[in-house]
């Protein structure tokens, strides 16, 4: 059987909607639409910082676990050099984006290249993204046997990678995507996402407002 691209889905989603998200925020923030006092400031400097953080862990995953079962079931039929490089560009930026994160509580002018630096940031995500679901997901679809991605996934997991952020995994699956997830999960994951989930609404209003 061909392997589930669920939970890799579901995390990029995550990851470009939220990116983006940040970008308007901080766009809003730069020319006056909505206020940042020092609260709001350190909520958002929290929130960005572990984007990045969890961005540099699924590229870190794929490098190490994910790409090389690719490699190996696949052999000549992939080329990541292209997807490569593109970590190679977003990995400095996701660098220059948490420094931005980093100062901005304390220096209210870091809003601008904060903002800057999202809107370039959720432009290449997007890019690198499209480009490697269209090449990569294909072929590990053609390839790569289910045990081999599940043992893949499952280590990664074990790692704190894709799939461990429950709750923005909750919010960003479709309601048939949920459903599939439970089914391949179990009934641990509903009540995790069902702990989770109050936390994180209550953290992404104090951040985005109330539209969050």
């Amino acid at each position: 059987m061909a392997p589930s691209l669920l939970g890799i889905r579901i995390a990029h989603r995550a990851m470009r909607g939220d990116t983006r998200r940040l970008a308007a925020l901080m766009h809003d923030i730069v020319t006056g639409r909505q206020d940042a006092g020092p609260a709001r400031r350190e909520l958002i400097s929290v929130f960005v910082t572990r984007l990045c953080a969890g961005i540099r862990r699924h590229h870190r995953a794929e490098h190490d676990v994910l790409w090389p079962v690719v490699v190996r079931s696949a052999g000549a039929e992939v080329d990541l050099s292209g997807l490569i490089g593109d970590h190679a560009r977003l990995d400095p930026l996701l660098d220059e984006v948490a420094r931005d994160a980093d100062a901005f509580p304390g220096d209210p002018p870091a809003a601008i290249p904060l903002a800057r630096n999202l809107a370039t940031l959720a432009g290449l995500l997007d890019e690198h993204i499209e480009e490697e679901e269209r090449l990569l997901f294909p072929v590990i679809a053609a390839h790569v046997s289910e045990a081999d991605w599940k043992q893949a996934e499952d280590a990664v997991r074990e790692g704190g990678g894709i799939g461990s952020d429950l709750p923005r995994l909750g919010q960003y699956a479709r309601a048939e995507e949920l459903a599939e997830l439970r089914r391949l999960a179990g009934p641990v994951l509903a009540l995790m996402l069902t702990l989770t989930r109050p936390g994180h609404r209550r953290r992404r209003r104090l951040v985005f407002g109330a539209a969050a």
